[in-house]
Order: structure tokens, then sequence, then C-alpha cells
């Protein structure tokens, strides 16, 4: 199957917000799946703006507005250094390909079947994208030696674990749906490659990540237009939730340092008392989270405040698949790269709705 390429016309330059140090990092070519989706496209930018080439992919799905996405896109095109491919993980035929022609040197995989309540009504497109897809990934970083994989998982794996707040050294076994199945699958998955081929891989499981650009079926924008038209807003198991809302910038943040630094064997593992998160091979899980669980409630306040509105509010029961509270224990990740979300819910959620209202209003 021949692998269209798509070369975006470049409408408006774009200056790097930030450079980073001189001679910190040597530019690498690097291949972002989902590259057109919500933190893919704000990686690619943070990579692009500090000289990395970027290899991006995406098949531009409809599980939402595709508007958005070439809109993601756009904010791409302007860097020389972009490529895009408009390829689906779960075509083996054109991911084998890309792999062998492109040879990117790491690979941040974020493409995939995203949301909880989706895998209840369409589970077969989580197995295609976040399985299939997933297996012809690490194929191709086995078979074009790739120095590193980086991938999306989830603060979903934790599933019917109470214990907050949730740490990578935890038991993991209990998922309540689909989607943290599939991604749970991911890194035991992963784990096979780091053991058979010395695959260095390193999973991230991010919680409830918001801000910018974010995905109009997640909770920020369904708030932001439901209040600002006037309307009501679902509020599930009647306001007692809690999230570990994390801005997306912090995401990139964590995700940038952790490309960076390769996963390596835990010296100190114990075969007869394994960890969860680390292996005598090179492989890593580690939570990126904000690290201060909100209540729903006081999330809800934040997004009123900035759009100096009240909300309509209509309580609603837990929905299946869901989970009461999550918050994340990011020692690990602090420990390994020195960095730990922290950005408040009140700026992030301001940061949001500028975006919001310039974009849609």
């Amino acid at each position: 199957m021949l692998m269209r390429v798509f070369w975006l016309a470049i409408h408006k330059s774009h200056e790097p917000s930030t450079l980073p140090d001189e001679g910190a990092i040597i530019s690498m070519k690097i291949l972002v799946t989902g590259c057109a989706g919500f933190i893919g496209m704000h990686v690619s930018q943070r990579l692009l703006a500090r000289g990395d080439d970027v290899l991006g992919i995406d098949n531009i799905n409809e599980y939402y507005d595709t508007r958005l996405k070439l809109d993601r896109l756009e904010q791409l095109a302007g860097y020389s250094n972009f490529k895009f491919h408009k390829l689906d993980v779960a075509d083996q035929s054109g991911i084998s390909t890309l792999f062998s022609q492109e040879k990117p040197q790491r690979v941040i995989h974020l493409a995939a079947q995203a949301g909880v309540r989706y895998s209840l009504v369409n589970p077969h497109a989580y197995i295609d994208s976040n399985l299939v897809g997933f297996t012809n990934v690490l194929e191709g970083c086995r078979n074009n030696g790739v120095e590193h994989l980086v991938y999306a998982s989830s603060s979903s794996v934790y599933g019917g674990n109470t214990k907050l707040p949730f740490n990578e050294h935890d038991n993991v076994d209990h998922p309540v749906s689909l989607y943290a199945a599939t991604k749970k699958a991911n890194e035991l998955m992963a784990h096979t490659y780091s053991h058979l081929f010395q695959l260095p891989t390193t999973g991230l499981r991010f919680f409830t990540v918001y801000g910018p650009w974010g995905r109009p079926d997640m909770a920020p924008f369904l708030f932001a237009k439901a209040i600002t038209e006037g309307k009501s807003i679902d509020v599930f198991n009647y306001g007692n939730m809690a999230r570990d809302f994390t801005f997306v910038n912090d995401i990139v943040e964590g995700l940038v340092r952790v490309v960076d630094k390769l996963a390596a064997p835990d010296l100190m593992f114990n075969t007869a008392n394994p960890d969860p998160s680390t292996s005598n091979v090179p492989y890593r899980i580690f939570n990126i989270g904000n690290n201060q669980p909100t209540p729903l409630m006081e999330y809800i306040e934040a997004m009123e405040l900035a759009l100096g509105k009240k909300a309509v509010k209509n309580y609603l029961p837990l929905q299946p698949g869901d989970v009461p509270a999550t918050a994340a224990n990011t020692d690990e990740l602090s420990a390994w790269v020195g960095f730990k979300p922290n950005t408040p819910i009140k700026d992030g959620v301001a940061k949001f709705v500028e975006w919001y209202r310039g974009y849609y209003l």
C-alpha cells in the first residue's frame, strides 16, 4: 500500500517561544505518532522549536471534529524541520515502510483511540489502534535501531485501586474499562520488547490532561461550551469526584525530558519481588500528573471564574468505567528527570479559556 505523504502549506511562520540551552541537546530525528492530536501537537511544537527534526503521523480520524486536527497541523506547518505523513498506526505495511525509509532515532507514540466511555460502545476501535497499532510501532522500533520508545499510558490503568495517591509500584491488574486494559497491555508489550530485543521503552501514565487545543469530548471543552451557551453541564457522581488535572505544558516538559533520557535497567531490581515500574531490562513506567488532586466542583469554579459566568449543573451518578478519584505520586518522575508538573488549576484553566474564546467565539 503506497503511503500518502502530505506536505502542509505554510501559512505563516512560527517563532519558537523559548530556546534551549546552547549545546544542551544534539538535534535528533523524532517520530511523533498522533501529531495532530492534543498532546501530539504541543510536544511536536516543543521539539521543533529546539531544533529537532519531527516526523509526524496521524490518521485524522473522525472521532471528533477533523477541523480542529487540521488546525493543529497548521501550527506545525511553518517549521521547515517538520514533515507529515497521513497514516494510521494500524496499517502494518505503511508503518513498516515509514520506519525503514525514515529511520527515526527516537519515537514518541501518542496515537491511540482515546476515551473511557467510548470504549463501551466501540471496543474494536481500541483493539485496532491501541493493540494492533502499538504492535506495529514496536516492530518498527525493533527492526530499525530506534534508540528509545516513549509512549502514552494512562492513569486509567489504576482501575479499581482506591489507595491514593496512585503509585507506579502498586499492582494495576484490575482495569474497569477496555481503554484501561489496552493501556496496561501496552505496558506489558513494551516490557516484552525491552526484554527480548533490549529496546529501551518508557511509559508515561498521563493524568487528566487539559489546556489550549484540547479535545472537544473532554470536560474542560464541554464545560466551557455549555456555560458560554447558558446550557447545563453534566456533573457525574453528584460532584463527588476528584481528578489530578494536569496542564498540557507540564506534560510536554515531562515528555521531552523523558525522551532525552533513555530507559535503563534497574540495577536493584529483585526478580523474587518484582517492582511493576522497573525491570532488569531497559524499561520504565512513570506517573505524570499535577500531584494535587482537585475536587471536580473546584475545577468547575475555576472555569466559572475564567468565563465570568455561573454554570447550571445537572447532577448524575457515576458512569460505567469511571472512577471517583485520581491522584498521582510523581516522586519517581522527579527523581528520574528532575521535574514535577506544577501549574495551578486557576492559571491553567484561564489559559484554556483564553484559547477557547479566541478559537471558537
